[in-house]
């Protein structure tokens, strides 16, 4: 399979890794403790563990893309930042 349309490198690889895992965590922490009951938060909506993940990849998304405009290339505060908004959205929203 020619896969040469697309930038193959190592960070590709592995943002498709972290997201393969955070879905697979997913599944781990819904077989182990099933439910995870809607709940509503400071969006002022009702959200679900798979709700809330999908919030926290989309908002993590946009603050690479916002670093990268206004900062430049040098990702790893973006990805702490990141990390700090995932935590923030599962807690509060």
């Amino acid at each position: 399979m020619d896969l040469s349309w697309m930038a193959w490198t190592g960070p590709t690889a592995a943002f498709f890794l972290a997201v393969a895992l955070a879905l697979a965590g997913m599944v781990v922490w819904e077989l182990k403790r099933p439910g995870g009951a809607p709940r509503r938060g400071v969006l002022g909506i009702v959200t679900t563990r798979g709700d809330r993940l999908f919030i926290s990849l989309l908002g993590s998304a946009y603050i690479h893309l916002a670093w990268l405009g206004l900062v430049g290339p040098n990702l790893w505060w973006a990805l702490l930042i990141s990390a700090a908004y995932t935590f923030c959205v599962f807690r509060w929203a």
